[in-house]
């Protein structure tokens, strides 16, 4: 009898399978559709900030929003977030306190993780798409496949699930290499097949970023409500000993900030878990009373404080010299505590408050002597990446595109942010291990 285990699968041979052939034909049809979906919901998003925060009060009289309306408003999006997480499949997706990741999302959990994105993100709390937008993409995927060939093996939904996930996420970074490097680390993909599931998803991605364009040429809306786009910042002069010496330290302080803030999301987490009905309006009125007494104290708009942070970087580092060190730094305590509420609380991306945070730490971090803006924002904003979605290739990629302008010599810093960050948290982690959310498990297959 021979038991001499099965040959394992060639991948080259099977890139040159007809079968294959055709996979990568459905992955750019998958692609297409995804990326339709994904731009429909990613512009829903400000369409809905806009008519809340703007055309509403106007309707009531006001000729802009009072400065008690964001309480009202994310009460009301505690309960809407309530009702999809306990009444609708899959609890409204992964609680982002949780940490980053991405997998195979069933279909019937895709109503309960769109009306809970779309409260949170439209309504103003302070998390970003990735992960609502991950799923949208992943479930249709499935969705797709199933109704194709309802037999497809398991290998075949997992790989056109993960091309759905990279054409979603492309449409939120306009990069289908970005979205390539997030979902490769986050879904832990790698070996010798890493090439059958890359393939499609970059095709699938490729399509994204297309369909990104050419709607926004079609329609003429404006997409940099949700994209991100590279800042402005001075050309770094040249590399230094003291470059180096501030990035250790500043590295090091925003991981342990950035770990802080995480940790207390995940005690929120426990808290509101077992009666979001009750909790998460409240967290959002914690979280509409930080933007507000930002607002007061700072003489500053409070919708710096609410959302993720897209609409505002621009302006908030385009206004950097008017805006002293106490003003900046009451930012990032308010925009950091209403962070950890809403990752703890409500669901959503956490890479965009990332972001933010990391740009108004960079900006803090710039004040210091011999550190100019450019480094300083690069350094910051990468630490606070890989702190946050423990993805540090990401963090290095993502810190990269967004500084292209401070100059190439910015990229050993940005490199050494994330090391340390990384392995700072690591050890944070397994000092403090902050608890995990108590929430019932729901089904991502």
């Amino acid at each position: 009898m021979d038991e001499r285990a099965p040959s394992p699968v060639d991948p080259k041979a099977t890139l040159r399978t007809a079968g294959y052939r055709r996979l990568l034909v459905l992955a750019a049809v998958v692609g297409f559709l995804v990326s339709l979906a994904a731009w429909a919901f990613l512009t829903l998003v400000p369409w809905i900030q806009d008519r809340v925060y703007i055309t509403i009060p106007h309707a009531f009289g006001f000729s802009e929003a009072p400065g008690w309306w964001p309480l009202p408003v994310l009460a009301i999006a505690g309960l809407i977030s309530a009702f999809a997480i306990v009444r609708l499949p899959g609890r409204g997706g992964r609680v982002p306190a949780e940490g980053f990741a991405a997998g195979v999302i069933s279909p019937a959990n895709l109503p309960g993780i769109l009306l809970a994105g779309l409260a949170a993100l439209g309504l103003g709390l302070v998390l970003g798409p990735s992960m609502p937008v991950i799923a949208l993409g992943s479930g249709l995927a499935v969705f797709a496949v199933r109704k194709a060939k309802s037999d497809a093996p398991d290998n075949v939904v997992m790989v056109m699930s993960a091309a759905g996930s990279f054409a979603a996420l492309a449409m939120v970074f306009g990069s289908p290499v970005i979205s390539a490097v997030i979902l490769i680390e986050a879904a832990g993909l790698g070996g010798a097949t890493l090439p059958l599931i890359l393939l499609p998803g970059l095709l699938a991605a490729g399509i994204g970023s297309l369909v990104y364009l050419g709607l926004g040429y079609l329609t003429g809306l404006d997409t940099s409500a949700y994209a991100i786009n590279p800042l402005a910042l001075p050309p770094m002069p040249q590399l230094t000993v003291v470059d180096f010496c501030w990035t250790l330290a500043v590295a090091a302080l925003a991981a342990a900030v950035t770990f802080a803030i995480v940790w207390v999301a995940r005690r929120v987490a426990v808290r509101t878990g077992p009666k979001p009905f009750l909790l998460l309006p409240i967290a959002g009125l914690i979280v509409a009373g930080l933007a507000i007494t930002f607002a007061q104290l700072g003489d500053q708009t409070p919708y710096a404080v609410l959302f993720s942070g897209s609409r505002a970087l621009t302006p908030v580092v385009q206004q950097a010299e008017t805006l002293s060190v106490a003003t900046l730094g009451l930012l990032l305590a308010c925009k950091g505590l209403a962070w950890a509420v809403s990752m703890g609380s409500f669901r959503g991306g956490p890479v965009f408050p990332a972001i933010f945070i990391g740009t108004i730490g960079g900006l803090l971090a710039s004040h210091l002597p011999g550190f100019p803006e450019g480094p300083a924002i690069a350094t910051v904003m990468a630490a606070t990446i890989a702190a946050v979605l423990r993805l540090p290739l990401a963090a290095v990629v993502i810190a990269l595109l967004l500084t292209t302008s401070a100059g190439i010599a910015v990229t050993p810093l940005i490199i050494v942010a994330t090391v340390v960050s990384y392995l700072l948290v690591e050890m944070l982690e397994t000092t403090f291990a902050p608890p995990a959310p108590k929430v019932r498990e729901h089904d991502d297959r």
